[in-house]
């Protein structure tokens, strides 16, 4: 029987502290990345956020315009836990493929590998109807397969490049060079802007 990667699904692994993706704080290539953008006013997604990192550096960084969603509840209360004073109607306890909303910017950060494979094509839709003209996607992709039967879920930069390029130039699409250790040379930096639409 096939695995159903629900809320359910995900609610329980995080209740049980089965997050081994999960590093403990943001990583290098979004920090620098985020580091050098000069526009605080953004609306910013960050889908399938888990403990999101990423979104409490941005606001503790002046991007008050972030928004964090998740399927699983746990995740999101502890965010809250940690950052009060991030606003709650910018908590999305829901679906991204249900999600509405235009952004500037989508933080891709352990959520494409998260989702079953089969949804991969629609997820690369789902982003460009989300972002505003323009708009961005950022983040890492794993440029690698795994043993086990995900997630996470592997993939190649060949593979990848068939679900963009319908909705998206390629800026960056390449071997993040500041990687943790573990993920050194096995994650693609992705910088990727919406085609006109």
């Amino acid at each position: 029987m096939k695995q159903e990667f629900n809320a359910d699904y995900w609610q329980n692994r995080y209740q049980l502290g089965q997050t081994g993706w999960d590093v403990g704080a943001i990583t290098p290539p979004l920090r620098d990345y985020f580091n050098q953008m000069p526009n605080t006013g953004q609306r910013i997604l960050v889908p399938g956020c888990g403990n999101a990192y990423e979104a409490e550096y941005l606001f503790r960084n002046g991007f008050t315009h972030t928004y964090i969603a998740d399927v699983a509840e746990a995740p999101l209360q502890r965010f809250s836990e940690r950052v009060p004073d991030f606003p709650e109607n910018q908590l999305l306890l829901q679906d991204f493929f249900e999600l509405g909303g235009t952004y500037d910017l989508i933080v891709e950060q352990t959520f494409f590998c998260a989702i079953d494979p089969q949804l991969r094509a629609d997820y690369a839709r789902k982003c460009a109807e989300l972002l505003a003209p323009a708009g961005k996607l950022v983040g890492l992709l794993f440029d690698t397969t795994f043993e086990h039967n995900g997630p996470p879920f592997g993939g190649s930069r060949e593979e990848y490049r068939t679900y963009f390029k319908p909705y998206f130039e390629f800026l960056h699409f390449e071997t993040a060079y500041n990687s943790i250790p573990p993920r050194q040379g096995r994650e693609l930096f992705i910088e990727l802007r919406k085609l006109g639409m």
